[in-house]
């Protein structure tokens, strides 16, 4: 039997970004209630209602994405764009512009918190947490996000790097590779974070925002399952590995499926599901199209996640949903072809399905690489998915035994698995 502290903490948990970042941190959010611990979350503008849904407070600490983009001049879709296109875009003109309020904000709520969780991306947390000597659980969600000289991310900004160093020499190029990164990111946001510092009367930080952990980090929680990546040698001693933390309801609230989908789940042959999540789905291109004709190309049913607004349409045997709940139909799935994000990955890798992932920014080309080198995935570059090629692809991966059987052991670990209560108990640890 797990003993739980004898008094009730008060958790501040701080995330920003989409849905991938969003749900992880309401799984663990509604853990710590049931464990008996009381729970803020801190998000931007867009998740409050629906993290409130879900039966957690919620407060904002940074704007929504209409703010955003009328500051910026952008449409959804131009914004959407815009960061698939340029990674520093999300630190140039989001992140740091907004740092200083978000900062302020997290202060205001962390007066009475005994312990912050926090993502790598709210950098307000760590200036927070070291100004209230709160101890602060660094929660990962991407495995890439370590930053291993032994694992270091598949992605095109680390392409210069040795993915698979056999060598003390392999490894000691990508620890340089490293320190350039730090200085580079020192070079070009240390200006912005020390101001923030400073508003707050600490000294500055020589730490680089993403690849360094701030002072009162005390616990790194890496929050998938090994059948995604286990710790590699140089993990910090402070490196947990706790499982996927799982939660998906588009309103928050307890969802069944609608009607239509389960009617068509129902009546016919397990589909193929095609999905981009909950941002790059802003700006998908032909994606769906290419998808209703590889498909059509195959003679298989198909269900296309698109995240637009409406009632779910039919097209011959294609389903058109603007969202499903992915623990609820994907293990109903022939296959499942997405963008690679984690959380996506995690609910097909519990699924027990064949995945083809099609990455268009940040984690998403690490995520396929790790699916591909397990034997659980294929992929296929975005710009490459067109339908004769994605036909060959989608067929290779649903008549291979071998990656059935990968895709059923690695279901049959991560159904072992509750990320969500691992994390809660780690964080609560930190309690003074």
């Amino acid at each position: 039997m797990i003993a739980y502290p004898s008094r009730m903490a008060r958790v501040l948990l701080v995330t920003i970004g989409s849905l991938g970042d969003l749900h992880p941190f309401i799984a663990i959010g509604r853990s710590l209630i049931a464990q008996g611990h009381r729970v803020t979350l801190a998000v931007p503008e867009d998740g409050v209602a629906k993290v409130r849904a879900a039966g957690l407070n919620a407060e904002a600490i940074l704007p929504g994405h209409a703010p955003l983009g009328q500051r910026l001049g952008l449409t959804s879709g131009e914004l959407a764009k815009r960061v698939l296109a340029d990674p520093r875009f999300v630190l140039d003109e989001i992140l740091m512009p907004s740092l200083s309020a978000s900062v302020a904000a997290l202060d205001a709520l962390a007066g009475d918190a005994d312990v912050l969780g926090s993502s790598i991306f709210a950098f307000a947390s760590d200036i927070v947490a070291e100004k209230r000597r709160l101890p602060l659980a660094t929660i990962l969600l991407q495995p890439m996000t370590l930053f291993s000289a032994w694992q270091p991310p598949t992605a095109p900004h680390f392409s210069a790097m040795r993915h698979h160093p056999r060598t003390g020499l392999g490894r000691g190029w990508n620890r340089i590779f490293y320190a350039l990164v730090r200085m580079a990111m020192r070079r070009r946001y240390a200006r912005r974070i020390d101001a923030s510092r400073r508003e707050q009367g600490l000294a500055i930080s020589r730490r680089a925002p993403l690849l360094d952990h701030g002072a009162a980090t005390q616990a790194l929680l890496c929050c998938w399952s090994s059948t995604l990546g286990a710790l590699p040698p140089d993990a910090p001693d402070k490196a947990e590995l706790t499982g996927f933390p799982f939660f998906d309801s588009e309103s928050g609230a307890e969802e069944g499926l609608a009607p239509d989908v389960a009617a068509f789940l129902r009546d016919g042959d397990p589909p193929l599901i095609f999905t981009l999540g909950s941002f790059a789905v802003a700006s998908p291109g032909s994606f769906y199209d290419e998808a209703l004709s590889a498909s059509r190309a195959l003679g298989r049913r198909a269900m296309m996640l698109t995240g637009q607004p409406g009632a779910p349409r039919r097209d011959g045997d294609c389903l058109f949903v603007n969202y499903a709940p992915h623990s609820a139909v994907f293990s109903r799935a022939a296959a499942i072809i997405h963008h690679g994000g984690v959380g996506t990955t995690g609910q097909a890798l519990r699924a027990g399905r064949p995945q083809i992932v099609v990455p268009h920014f940040g984690d998403q080309f690490d995520n396929a690489a790790r699916l591909q080198s397990a034997g659980l995935g294929r992929t296929i570059q975005h710009d490459r998915f067109k339908a004769a090629h994605a036909a060959g692809v989608i067929s290779s991966a649903l008549t291979s035994p071998r990656m059935a059987d990968a895709a059923r052991r690695a279901a049959a670990i991560i159904t072992q698995e509750d990320g969500a209560a691992q994390a809660a108990r780690s964080i609560i640890r930190l309690c003074r």
